[in-house]
């Protein structure tokens, strides 16, 4: 049986979501794709998870692709380059659109697809020394795949820049640009992800997922029609179990019954 690339810890409701192949950088290969697909069409279908953190193990968070993968690809035509993406792609997605919220502990690196990988999270927390880069250029291919999440966190402008020159720029440009949201020293990576997840036990699983989903729909939806999505939205939520329980509780000075 083949040897995992990517480890699952559940506890308290938290998933923790770990890119195993350190001895290659974390480096995303057919496997990684497949396995990190599979894992997070589970967890957002999960009712007892509240969220996730995907990390990797040993020295970077993920460099980008396998260098063998890579090779590989030498040897195949267009008609399967083009399967081969498109799988890559819907990996991205199911992340972009897990129903849980999505949290991000980045170390040592996030190069090419690594650096996707930030822009699909919900929450991204870098190390203060951690290195991001777009460098599919320097390798004379395109950062295609990933283009789609990263336009949307960090806009065309700056996309122009960091896309065309493959350069590699730090942790604190990269919380600039908003493909990360906050920069720790590395010592206090797991206490800064566990403020965020200390938030989010707070606040009403439903009502998150329904946040999250709504972020999505809005910006996808044109102007006109944003007004009639947003009040269903909210209507909704006001007369759900969850909701009830939520304004309720407030009103009468009292923890919410989901807050854990």
């Amino acid at each position: 049986m083949p040897e995992s690339t990517v480890t699952l810890a559940v506890a308290d409701g938290v998933a923790r979501v770990t890119l195993a192949r350190p001895d290659v950088r974390n480096a995303f290969n057919a496997a990684v794709i497949r396995e990190l697909h599979a894992l997070f069409t589970q967890l957002s279908q999960d009712p007892a998870i509240r969220a996730v953190v995907l990390a990797g193990e040993g020295k970077v968070f993920c460099g980008g692709a396998d260098v063998n993968w890579m090779r590989a690809s030498l040897e195949v035509d267009f008609e399967q380059n083009v399967v081969d993406a498109e799988w890559m792609s819907e990996m991205y997605r199911s992340i972009d659109r897990c129903s849980k919220p999505v949290i991000a502990r980045i170390h040592g690196a996030a190069l090419g697809g690594g650096a996707g990988l930030a822009a699909v999270c919900d929450v991204a927390i870098a190390a203060g020394d951690a290195l991001f880069g777009f460098t599919e250029t320097k390798l004379g291919i395109i950062p295609a795949v990933i283009s789609p999440f990263v336009l949307a966190k960090i806009g065309v402008s700056n996309a122009r820049a960091l896309f065309l020159t493959g350069e590699r720029f730090g942790a604190e440009r990269a919380r600039e640009i908003g493909l990360v949201h906050e920069v720790v020293a590395e010592d206090y990576l797991d206490d800064a992800v566990e403020r965020v997840l200390g938030e989010l036990r707070s606040a009403g699983p439903s009502a998150v997922a329904a946040a999250k989903a709504l972020i999505h729909t809005v910006r996808a939806a044109e102007y006109d029609e944003s007004k009639r999505i947003t009040a269903r939205a909210i209507a909704t939520q006001r007369v759900s179990d969850e909701g009830q329980e939520g304004l309720r509780a407030f009103l009468e000075r009292r923890p919410a019954g989901f807050a854990r």
